[in-house]
């Protein structure tokens, strides 16, 4: 299943480009993309995993880019 989330406050192509590598290795990730252009991720994933990869993918965001907030509606 694809869920989509919002980015706010991602301002950096490089680092949305890191983002999208690192969640994209997370287990049970089939596939991972991040938008610099859009403020969008974009999770495909087994439905009953999502919450568990949602949280690793927050933990990454923060490392990487600590000012940008994972808005999940």
């Amino acid at each position: 299943m694809k869920k989509v989330y919002k980015l706010q406050d991602l301002d950096c192509a490089n680092c949305a480009a890191k983002i999208e590598d690192a969640i994209g290795k997370i287990a049970g990730v089939e596939k991972a993309s991040v938008s610099f252009l859009s403020q969008k991720m974009t999770i495909e994933a087994q439905d009953f995993d999502h919450e568990r990869i949602l949280e690793e993918a927050k933990k990454i965001i923060k490392k990487l880019e600590p000012e940008v907030v994972v808005l999940t509606k």
